[in-house]
């Protein structure tokens, strides 16, 4: 499947932002702080905001995902999964849960996760089926764990996926090349977030010369 207009058809279309959080992309954050190589999140962050841009521009809802972790949601499992080292990121309440260089608007909606997917044990599926959207373009951190566990889940949901891969971080480019690759290859489109904005242009182009 190739980038069409009619695929990300504002009106059916959501713009996905996962985990831009300080613990996850800041210089001094959690992960950079444990020895992560955060510089391809400063390298996509123009890129990010430019695509937000647009999406509000033509009324393509942005949902923004954020992550928490509590005591409540730290089962034995997700804790032992990285030897207790992860206990300390994005923290309820914390400096490193809140957003990096992305603030929702007043009427956004933000969606709070406990695990790598944003769709399991949240309010995003109801939110999304509500919307009546049909086609998720997937940005943030990191590639190949949550930015890829969620577009996996939103595929087995029957969601269209677009993954703009130039407007996604991991910490190395060798896992941020193996999502790509398997976007491409079994769930869904791999585009550039230019690409992403030229086709809502097209898009508006074609609705404005119908109304004339």
């Amino acid at each position: 499947m190739e980038l069409t207009a009619d695929l990300i058809m504002p009106e059916r279309t959501a713009l996905i932002i996962v985990d831009v959080q300080n613990d996850y992309c800041h210089p001094e954050g959690a992960l950079a702080s444990a020895g992560n190589d955060v510089s391809a999140v400063k390298e996509m962050m123009p890129r990010l905001h430019g695509l937000i841009a647009a999406a509000r521009a033509h009324d393509v809802p942005v949902i923004f995902i954020q992550t928490f972790h509590e005591r409540a949601t730290d089962s034995q499992v997700w804790v032992s999964r990285s030897g207790r080292g992860s206990l300390g990121v994005c923290r309820r309440g914390s400096w490193g849960a809140e957003f990096f260089e992305v603030t929702p608007l007043a009427d956004e909606i933000v969606v709070n996760k406990h695990r790598y997917s944003a769709f399991i044990n949240t309010r995003l599926d109801s939110v999304l089926r509500t919307l009546r959207i049909e086609t998720l373009i997937m940005t943030g951190v990191s590639t190949n764990v949550c930015v890829e566990s969620t577009a996996r889940d939103g595929f087995m949901r029957d969601y269209h996926i677009v993954l703009a891969e130039d407007a996604c971080a991991s910490y190395s480019r060798a896992a941020h090349e193996m999502t790509v690759e398997n976007m491409k290859g079994y769930f869904g489109v791999v585009s550039s977030a230019a690409e992403v904005e030229e086709n809502w242009n097209i898009w508006s182009q074609s609705a404005l010369q119908k109304i004339l």
